[in-house]
């Protein structure tokens, strides 16, 4: 009788306990309640949290403590609004949705707890409320600060799935952001004399070349291609192997297409001479696509990287080739193709663009053709540069596809590499060389920085069409 009243207690309270839970009496049982340690404006405060309850303490004096109605989940220190200056941000629970404020036609508030993120400012010997959110709609399970203080920090939220989602403080106020960068990257787009015969038999349009991966191109951030051949404007002037002349409409649909940037330090660059350098670089500029690895007979010094920022991201990126099948750079213009040979010189580049960039990309023309293994000069060079930092490298060269890989340094930073992505369009008769890919990764801000999400590769095959008609089509959209 007596373990029978015992169970019915039991229940009892299970249920009671179960109407409380319903009505908000309780925080969620997900809910890890952080105690912690840190300072702020340059250790002029400390903050600890304990017990759900933050103190301030500045001079060995305590200046402020969280509100007895709030309880605290977590506290982080950043720079959130961008003014210089960190602010103090909790994480915290209190009942009812709406922060310090409620509009005016709510008469009554909710009972139940909810999340929300308040924000104090630092002031002489004080803390002062700056916002007080509503209930931020979503649970949040960890917060911190991410990206670079020169453009902002972004609030990043973490739910209890492990989703990371960007906020961006908007004047008053945090707005969602989307601060991912993706790429999109294509190798070698070499244009043999089948392929430029029939679109210039068909009115001189290309378009037909990059139709298959337009939507590719639409979906990400950043489009980029290994522009293989040189560039000419004379009828005469266009050729095939060994040394490439290509119709400067073929750069007409590339940019239709939507690409951002064009890789042109190949072993083919110097196949038409300064002509073809000045012909290429001035196209891509003209058309405000980013064209790396040649330069002009005006751009006398050393230009090895371009910056390009996206989503407050900047890049900086690289384009080198292992030579130009023996055509020798033209006197006076030692950087009009960027080689991979001058260990000291490229490590010194890299460094002034780390002090630049957030972000380091190096395109590379290398390997042996024809080859899937990954080659000793591949090798030295993808050691060089997991030692100088970078952070991500595309290869192109050996018409076809090698592997790709995440490596890791002995000091542990990461670089993504992918040896070669292949072709991408050319008449090469090998069934090796029909199939290429489509690199794509996205950059997302982290604690501190960066870092390389979400990388893959998406083969692709040139189809042959009846009639010199090519183009590449991806097995699948990524």
């Amino acid at each position: 009788m007596k373990l029978k009243n015992i169970s019915i207690l039991l229940v009892l309270i299970g249920i009671i306990l179960y109407i409380l839970w319903s009505y908000g009496t309780f925080c969620p049982g997900w809910v890890e309640w952080e105690d912690n340690y840190i300072t702020g404006t340059s250790g002029s405060f400390s903050i600890s949290l304990k017990n759900k309850t933050v103190h301030v303490i500045n001079e060995n004096r305590e200046i402020w403590k969280s509100p007895k109605e709030v309880k605290v989940q977590q506290i982080l220190s950043a720079d959130i609004d961008h003014d210089g200056m960190d602010e103090l941000i909790l994480l915290c629970w209190k009942k009812g949705i709406f922060g310090k404020y409620k509009p005016f036609w709510i008469k009554k508030d909710e009972k139940k707890w909810f999340q929300h993120i308040f924000v104090y400012e630092y002031a002489e010997n004080e803390i002062l409320p700056k916002w007080m959110s509503s209930y931020i709609g979503q649970d949040v399970e960890k917060i911190s600060s991410g990206g670079k203080k020169k453009y902002g920090e972004y609030l990043l939220l973490t739910d209890p799935m492990g989703e990371i989602s960007y906020w961006k403080w908007d004047d008053w106020g945090f707005t969602k952001e989307d601060a991912e960068v993706s790429f999109t990257i294509f190798g070698d787009n070499l244009i043999h004399q089948p392929i430029y015969t029939y679109g210039l038999n068909h009115d001189g349009n290309f378009n037909f070349l990059y139709e298959g991966i337009k939507e590719a191109i639409d979906k990400n951030d950043i489009a980029i291609i290994n522009q293989e051949t040189p560039f000419v404007t004379d009828s005469y002037k266009y050729s095939d192997y060994p040394r490439f002349g290509t119709p400067i409409q073929v750069g007409e649909a590339i940019v239709d297409a939507g690409f951002d940037v064009a890789t042109c330090s190949t072993n083919h660059a110097l196949d038409q001479g300064i002509e073809g350098i000045q012909t290429t670089k001035n196209f891509f500029t003209e058309n405000k696509m980013l064209c790396l690895g040649i330069q002009t007979t005006e751009e006398q010094e050393n230009k090895p990287y371009e910056i390009i920022m996206k989503k407050n991201i900047k890049f900086a990126l690289f384009n080198y080739t292992y030579g130009t099948n023996g055509i020798p750079l033209p006197d006076g213009y030692p950087y009009m193709v960027h080689l991979l040979e001058d260990e000291g010189q490229i490590q010194k580049d890299i460094e002034k663009a780390r002090q630049e960039a957030d972000f380091i990309i190096i395109f590379v023309h290398w390997g042996t053709e024809n080859m899937e293994e990954i080659d000793d000069f591949q090798k030295k060079w993808a050691s060089f540069f997991l030692e100088n930092k970078v952070n991500a490298v595309i290869g192109t060269h050996p018409h076809l596809l090698q592997p790709y890989e995440m490596l890791e340094g002995t000091d542990g930073h990461k670089m993504l590499i992918y040896y070669s992505i292949g072709n991408f369009v050319s008449a090469q008769p090998e069934i090796s060389c029909i199939k290429g890919g489509m690199a794509h990764f996205t950059i997302a801000p982290v604690p501190g920085g960066y870092e390389i999400k979400n990388y893959n590769l998406t083969p692709l095959t040139i189809l042959w069409k009846k009639g010199g008609g090519y183009s590449p089509i991806l097995t699948h959209l990524p």
